[in-house]
């Protein structure tokens, strides 16, 4: 019996190819590694049961009838809904949970960014120059989630550690440890309301399309910054520029954005007050081995005619 075929079409596959091995799952798959730039050939696309990639080129789908999941590397996953050739039937398995660790602190080091002048500070080493400054506390500020999955779990028991106060909004409203308040979506506008730092990790659909508007924006506090380490389309990119260039807002820590590199001719650049990070948010030196332990539980579940973990809802689009 010819065994099931593993397709890693991506670059840097051999973490996801050892820890196959390592599960013991070759004696039941093959697997097939392809660089991202590169292309299969008919016969290795007619064969694929399983399937780990970034997105293959459109129509790739089509010609791989038997193909029976897709494991994407990404925790949003709007690039791979929004295809044309995504059987409705197709399992898609996300890699949500896998920026656990490294996304709190990322967004952690935003917060102390904001309220701690070391940027300042390296300046005036370069100047040799001493300067007496002032940090603010984190201690007693109210930090606001949208968005309280796996990440904002655990960025509100990290933030709770420095004697922040959290609230956040959740679909379902269940309590979340170290949450004071959870909202569900209507209740957004309160959490705005109360916090001195927004932080959005909603996933891209098209209720979040410019959710955070030039009405929304003004529901925040004057003194107030906004973080996304969500998905650049959750901002009206011109609505944020008005509201830091009126002092709607205190200004805006950015690590996601609609057109990745961000264009140099981008206003955001010029902005004294947005910060633009370069995409960091999830990135660390284990990710890959993270994503490849999901993608070993996917197939020993796939093997084993079991459910798969991280599917993906498509009618709620994450």
């Amino acid at each position: 019996m010819t065994k099931p075929l593993v397709l890693l079409w991506t670059d840097g596959a051999e973490p996801y190819a050892r820890a196959i091995a390592a599960a013991g799952l070759g004696d039941r798959l093959r697997v097939e590694i392809v660089p991202r730039a590169g292309t299969p050939d008919e016969a290795m696309l007619a064969e694929t049961a399983a399937l780990l990639s970034w997105g293959p080129p459109p129509g790739t789908l089509d010609r791989m009838p038997k193909l029976r999941f897709v494991q994407a590397l990404t925790a949003g996953v709007e690039h791979w809904l929004a295809r044309a050739d995504l059987r409705a039937d197709l399992p898609l398995s996300c890699a949500r949970g896998t920026h656990r660790v490294q996304m709190p602190e990322n967004i952690l080091g935003a917060l102390f960014h904001i309220t701690k002048p070391y940027a300042a500070i390296a300046a005036d080493n370069a100047a040799q120059r001493w300067t007496r400054r002032v940090s603010s506390t984190l201690a007693g500020k109210t930090l606001g989630i949208l968005g309280l999955g796996a990440i904002g779990a655990e960025l509100a028991r990290k933030a709770a550690a420095l004697e922040m106060r959290v609230v956040g909004t959740k679909r379902g409203m269940a309590e979340v440890p170290h949450v004071a308040q959870v909202f569900g979506p209507d209740g957004t506008d309160e959490v705005l309301a109360q916090s001195d730092f927004v932080v959005l990790l909603l996933p891209a659909t098209p209720d979040t399309e410019n959710f955070m508007n030039a009405a929304r924006l003004a529901k925040m506090q004057k003194t107030a910054w906004l973080l996304n380490f969500g998905r650049g389309a959750l901002i009206r990119d011109e609505d944020l520029i008005a509201a830091v260039r009126e002092g709607t807002i205190a200004g805006a820590v950015l690590d996601v954005f609609r057109t990745e590199p961000l264009p140099s001719n981008h206003p955001f650049w010029g902005e004294e007050k947005i910060m633009v990070l370069p995409h960091i948010g999830g990135l660390h030196p284990q990710r890959d081995e993270m994503v490849a332990a999901l993608l070993v539980e996917n197939l020993q579940r796939f093997v084993d005619g079991r459910p798969l973990s991280q599917l993906v809802d498509r009618e709620a689009g994450y």
